[in-house]
């Protein structure tokens, strides 16, 4: 189906069709959600508290090089009388939402997929799989190295010898939960370059001459979400920008594509 065939739709006909992606995507994440609450053992025990141990693999790696981090782990405390049952509600939604994201974002691809030429269908395959590959792949680098360095950070910092730390559930969990969240996100930069770069917002040029520009704006954020220290910042802004980096390439191959595209024989009818 193309565009042609997209503007016979009523509007009213978008809409019901927008409304069954997102109700097939809620209904994920619900399942996701409830999957998540029944095996609270696992992910409280095995997933979430890991971080903070010196077991941790990363702890264990940082130590071998002379940088151990989390060597006297903390005991988490509720201080609410629904705090224990609140953390669980919320985890489960944040693990809904991140096991159920692939799925979402073949809805979405779903939706949009039908309005586009065959050519752009046709160079767009594998939309679904590096949105959701990225994406993956950004909250696993939040969990195995900025979360466990945010912990150790956070867990020791003392303004006062005569002040004691007494870490909540709940503040855990919302560190734990806001870092992989948002890497998770920070890692579709390659996607979001693309995308600005379809629309003729950005180019190639644009983005090697500004490159400087963006290691400062890469510098801050990892300042951001990272422990104040260099060493955690130096780890964070290397990845970052080898996304940077990559998005370049991404948009000059998009660009040179459209091109060939564009000066291409159009065949006889």
């Amino acid at each position: 189906m193309g565009k042609d065939n997209i503007a016979e739709m009523s509007f009213l006909g978008h809409l019901e069709d927008l409304r069954w992606h997102i109700v097939r995507s809620c209904v994920a994440v619900v399942i996701c959600m409830i999957g998540a609450f029944i095996f609270k053992g696992f992910i409280f025990d095995v997933i979430l508290t890991a971080p903070k141990s010196p077991d941790f693999i990363t702890a264990r790696i940082l130590c071998k090089i002379g940088a151990c981090i989390n060597d006297k782990p903390f005991q988490l405390v509720s201080t609410e009388m629904a705090g224990q049952f609140s953390a669980h509600i919320m985890i489960s939604m944040v693990a809904g939402i991140i096991i159920a994201f692939p799925y979402i974002v073949y809805q979405i691809w779903s939706f949009i997929a039908p309005a586009l030429y065959e050519n752009e269908r046709k160079y767009a395959q594998g939309a679904v799989f590096w949105i959701s590959f990225l994406f993956i792949l950004g909250v696993l680098f939040g969990y195995y190295l900025i979360v466990p360095l945010s912990v150790h950070f956070l867990g020791s910092y003392q303004v006062s010898s005569e002040i004691a730390n007494m870490i909540t559930l709940n503040s855990y969990f919302q560190v734990v939960s806001s870092v992989t969240l948002a890497t998770g996100i920070i890692f579709e930069l390659p996607i979001f370059i693309l995308f600005l770069t379809k629309i003729g917002v950005v180019t190639p040029e644009f983005l090697s001459k500004y490159r400087r520009h963006a290691f400062i704006i890469i510098l801050i954020i990892a300042a951001v979400i990272t422990p104040p220290d260099v060493f955690s910042q130096i780890l964070v802004t290397i990845p970052l920008m080898g996304l940077f980096e990559a998005s370049i390439i991404v948009s000059r191959r998009m660009l040179k594509k459209q091109k060939e595209n564009e000066n291409l024989p159009v065949k006889p009818s």
